[in-house]
């Protein structure tokens, strides 16, 4: 599986693309990051699969953006997780 975090491929034409998919870290403290050190690639690892599900050869412009706020009511306290979301393709000549 090929993976751009831009739009483009280098060495690789986009025939069309598949659709957006996306993964998201586990929920932790609002003002902190990710438990995990590794969350990214958790995160890229667990998108994958999706791109493979829809037969895709790559994705591109992948991208991390926080994925909002919940707030538990027994306790107060607001959680977070991050997405990463981008575009599962099929390319013209998969390598």
């Amino acid at each position: 599986m090929r993976i751009s975090f831009t739009g483009t491929l280098e060495g690789g034409r986009v025939l069309y693309n598949i659709g957006k998919i996306e993964a998201a870290s586990a929920w932790h403290p609002e003002n902190s990051e990710p438990l995990q050190p590794n969350w990214r690639e958790l995160i890229l690892r667990d998108l994958v699969p999706m791109a493979e599900d829809v037969d895709a050869d790559a994705i591109i412009g992948v991208d991390y953006q926080h994925g909002g706020t919940v707030r538990i009511d027994e306790t107060g306290v607001k959680l977070k997780r991050v997405v990463a979301t981008g575009i599962a393709v099929k390319l013209a000549c998969a390598a």
